[in-house]
Parts: structure tokens; sequence; C-alpha cells
């Protein structure tokens, strides 16, 4: 199932939010040789784990990470402005209608349906926020992973060649990347949006703060 819980709510999923963040220190360090702050713990975290942001968490049947991204609201400090600015020409991207999506993270062993339902899980955040596009950098092995899921973004610029081509990537959802994204995820549309609603209620805000 899909869970949304903001950083300020983390402790009351204790379990749920160590594994998460174990997680992202197998696949970002691990894996991918990322040069990320991995505590004693075990646990990779950033600075921008600090600002509050929105996580979208994939919660197996038995209650394990599947998988997991961060939002936070351009309007704020976002990794594609402070980091990867270069990318999009040195022009900053400022928007309470943009909003940035990073640290996509699945669990070892989660299944292609993992991370479509993350995508669809953000498509949630746009329908009922009232956000009109994610940005987000991206690696090359990203690429056949959102084609896959059916949610390609449109690039805004890149670096590199190869495995290590790094872009920034903007993306819409229409109601027909809706539909099919849940396809892929394998979640109905009503069933999304009732782990939406039940993470925020009804009815909701336009775009918050």
């Amino acid at each position: 199932m899909l869970r949304y819980i903001h950083g300020d709510a983390l402790h009351h999923h204790p379990d749920l939010t160590r594994a998460m963040f174990r997680d992202r220190a197998r696949q970002f360090r691990d894996r991918l040789g990322w040069p990320v702050t991995v505590d004693d713990r075990g646990e990779e975290r950033d600075g921008y784990d600090a600002l509050n942001p929105l996580y979208v968490l994939w919660q197996n049947p038995d209650g394990g990470h599947g998988g997991s991204m961060r939002f936070l609201p351009t309007t704020g400090p976002v990794m594609v402005n402070d980091i990867f600015g270069h990318l999009t020409g040195g022009a900053p991207v400022i928007s309470p209608l943009i909003w940035e999506c990073t640290r996509f993270c699945l669990a070892p062993g989660a299944g292609p349906h993992v991370a479509a339902g993350l995508m669809l899980g953000g498509g949630e955040i746009m329908r009922n926020f009232g956000i009109r596009h994610f940005v987000g950098v991206f690696d090359a092995r990203m690429v056949r992973i959102y084609r896959a899921i059916g949610a390609p973004p449109d690039i805004l610029g890149s670096e590199g060649e190869g495995r290590d081509r790094v872009s920034v990537g903007l993306w819409a959802f229409s109601d027909e990347a809706r539909a099919r994204v849940a396809d892929r995820a394998g979640i109905a549309p009503a069933q999304s949006q009732a782990w939406f609603d039940a993470a925020f209620g009804t009815p909701r805000a336009a775009v918050p703060a």
C-alpha cells in the first residue's frame, strides 16, 4: 500500500522509517557508489531530510519498506537549484506549482509494481494538491525505469555520457498517464485515491504552503 508521511511524523513509524533510510544507504552508497552520508546505524540522510519533506512510501503486506520517494516545494531549498542549477542554464526552478522529487529508492527484491506504485503516489500529490509539475535529477539507469512505468519526463538538461549521464527532468501527470501508471502498478485508481484520503482526509487544500 502507499503511505504519505511528512518528515515530522516519521517517528510515529519507526520500523518503516529505519528501513527506508537503510535501503537508501544500500541503493545509493552500496550499489551506486554515490558519495552520500551514512550514519553509524546504516541510515542514509542528507540536509533535505531535515526540511520536513513529504515522503511517499510503498509498504509491503508484512509492513516492510518496498520503496520510497521524497518531495519538497521548489519555493524552498531543493537539490535542483542548490546543486544542479547548471543543468537548467542557471535559471532556478521556483514555483509553488512545482515540487522536487528526489531519493527514488527501491528496496532489494522490490517488484516492478513498486516503482509504478511510487510514481502513482507522486501523481496523487499532483492531482490532489493542485501541483502542475515535478522536477527531479536522475541518472541514466532511471530512464529505462521511467519509460517502463509509462511516466517519462521532459528533459531540461543533461551532462555526462553513458551510465554517468545525469539529467534534470520535468514531469506532468495527465489523467491518461494516471491510468497508464495505475495499470502498471496493478492498483485501481479508486484504491490509490483512498490511500491518499486516508493520509490527508477530504476536502484537500489547493496547494500546501
